[in-house]
């Protein structure tokens, strides 16, 4: 395999806190990252008071973010030099999970094609339970990476 600098940059990131990252979303996840290999990423996450519904349990909507920002940064790691974008994200909401539970969330790479690649994903607690699982495809664009990386320095 080629030389990778994504996935080289994210290693070096390996116990780290993710917030500089292009997602600003990601960064206020505030997750930290504990594996990243070509097809597969594991970020670990605290849920906050923000992050939860009036229930007191992590929000739907947080939960689908933690899955499709790990599946982008995992599918970020694979290379292309293309930009590629979310088309669906899938989630089932299995358990619950309160403030102050650490979550890992694991990205596997299903299939990686030509235009899109195919990605499966899940939320774990302490015990291993499943929170939730998501399922998702990502498309190339025409959008070269080189191109946001130049603008976001200016």
């Amino acid at each position: 395999m080629e030389d990778n600098i994504f996935l080289r940059t994210y290693q070096k990131l390996i116990g780290h806190k993710i917030d500089k990252s292009p997602s600003k979303a990601g960064n206020w996840l505030g997750g930290i990252l504990l594996a990243a290999e070509y097809g597969s990423m594991v970020m670990e996450y605290e849920v906050r008071e923000e992050m939860c519904n009036p229930g007191h349990i992590l929000h739907g909507g947080i939960a689908s973010l933690m899955l499709d920002d790990v599946i982008g940064a995992a599918n970020y790691i694979t290379g292309n030099e293309f930009l590629m974008t979310s088309i669906n994200l899938n989630v089932d909401f299995l358990s619950s999970a309160k403030i102050g539970e650490r979550l890992k969330v694991k990205a596997e790479l299903v299939r990686q094609g030509r235009n899109v690649n195919h990605w499966k994903a899940e939320i774990l607690n302490a015990d291993g339970k499943i929170i939730a699982k998501a399922s998702s495809n990502l498309i190339v664009t025409k959008v070269r990476i080189s191109d946001l990386e130049s603008s976001s320095s200016q």
